[in-house]
């Protein structure tokens, strides 16, 4: 599996804004309204290409990890990205799309006991978001740590916007790639 380490920093893209909803479809990004490519096009052409991608040492499972759902790294989704003050209503489904921000901001456990859907020890139909949330995506689409894998990000935990490759090194090599360090980030 992929997970994320909170204590780590990570450079991602955003792919979904708060309000937005996002497919990945046949290996490409999509938000609803937006005709745009986004993310790492050529990351996402190469996934779309391998016809087994498991076979390659990829996890194929994402988010929000429910058989019945069924999404993998190439057809995800729809997915409706939070917005502060969004009032969902509380389903199966949105348990399992939501149970980890839910649970973040309230601070309880966010289950389905007896066919109903239970925060703490209240059962509820519907939930509004206090905090915005972010879909974030890794320029290696193979593996990469991202809301693919961990769901969606809390606002808060953005802390800067990458402008330029601080330094680049060859992976098989592990020498300095001179050409791209300190270039503009595309």
């Amino acid at each position: 599996s992929v997970r994320m380490d909170v204590m780590q920093y990570y450079v991602k893209r955003c792919v979904a804004l708060p309000g937005d909803t996002l497919e990945i479809r046949g290996g490409f990004y999509k938000v609803r309204g937006c005709d745009e490519q986004l993310g790492n096009y050529d990351a996402q052409q190469y996934l779309a290409n391998l016809k087994h991608p498991e076979q390659h040492g990829i996890v194929v499972g994402t988010f929000p990890y429910d058989k019945q759902i069924g999404w993998t790294i190439r057809e995800f989704g729809p997915l409706p990205i939070p917005k502060k003050g969004q009032t969902v209503m509380m389903n199966r489904t949105n348990c399992l799309l939501y149970r980890q921000l839910i649970g973040w901001e309230q601070k309880k456990k966010l289950r389905i006991k007896d066919g109903q859907i239970v925060l703490g020890d209240s059962v509820i139909t519907q939930y509004r978001f206090k905090k915005n949330y972010y879909f974030v995506s890794g320029d290696h689409m193979a593996n990469s740590q991202d809301s693919r894998y961990w769901g969606m990000l809390p606002e808060e935990y953005i802390v800067g916007k990458a402008t330029r490759i601080w330094y680049s090194e060859d992976k098989f090599t592990e020498k300095p790639r001179w050409d791209r360090i300190m270039q503009k980030i595309k």
